[in-house]
């Protein structure tokens, strides 16, 4: 195996990797595991239910929202697809990654509503492999789209 070959085999282990986790952490809010600690950080009421639902609908409501606008260039991929383009029309205009940060703020809903520990870490840690899948995904956008450096300065987050 060439060192080129090899160079390819670890990034594209890298991005499944980092595919794998996040999906494996998304999974980790259906499931309550008896063996983890639940200990709250403090005590939940209605107002932190009420607050953490309206944070998920919000969240979930733009996570539609870009699937629409991405249309056939959705992937779970931090690269983009092949013949895909660059959108920065609708939701793109405001924020370079909404759906990526959806998941985030429904990940801090469902750690508003119960208020444990655990669901904290759980979005810590998906909120680090988003940053990462960010950095891999910007590289490949950059590399790609030559307009995409422009988009990046125009739209920050």
């Amino acid at each position: 195996m060439s060192k080129f070959q090899l160079e390819n085999f670890f990034k594209a282990a890298y991005e499944l990797m980092l595919v794998f986790l996040q999906f494996f952490i998304i999974s980790l809010h259906f499931f309550k595991w008896e063996f983890l600690p639940q200990k709250q950080v403090i005590q939940a009421s209605s107002f932190s239910f009420f607050l953490g639902i309206l944070i998920i609908i919000i969240a979930f409501v733009i996570m539609l929202v870009s699937i629409k606008y991405l249309g056939r260039n959705l992937s779970p991929f931090p690269r983009p697809i092949n013949n895909s383009n660059l959108v920065t029309t609708g939701i793109y205009r405001f924020t370079r990654h909404p759906m990526y940060y959806s998941l985030i703020f429904i990940s801090l809903g469902v750690f508003i509503i119960k208020l444990t520990i655990y669901y904290l870490f759980l979005t810590i840690s998906l909120a680090l492999v988003i940053k990462f899948k960010i950095a891999l995904e910007e590289k490949y956008l950059m590399n790609k789209f030559k307009n995409y450096l422009l988009y990046k300065n125009e739209v920050k987050v």
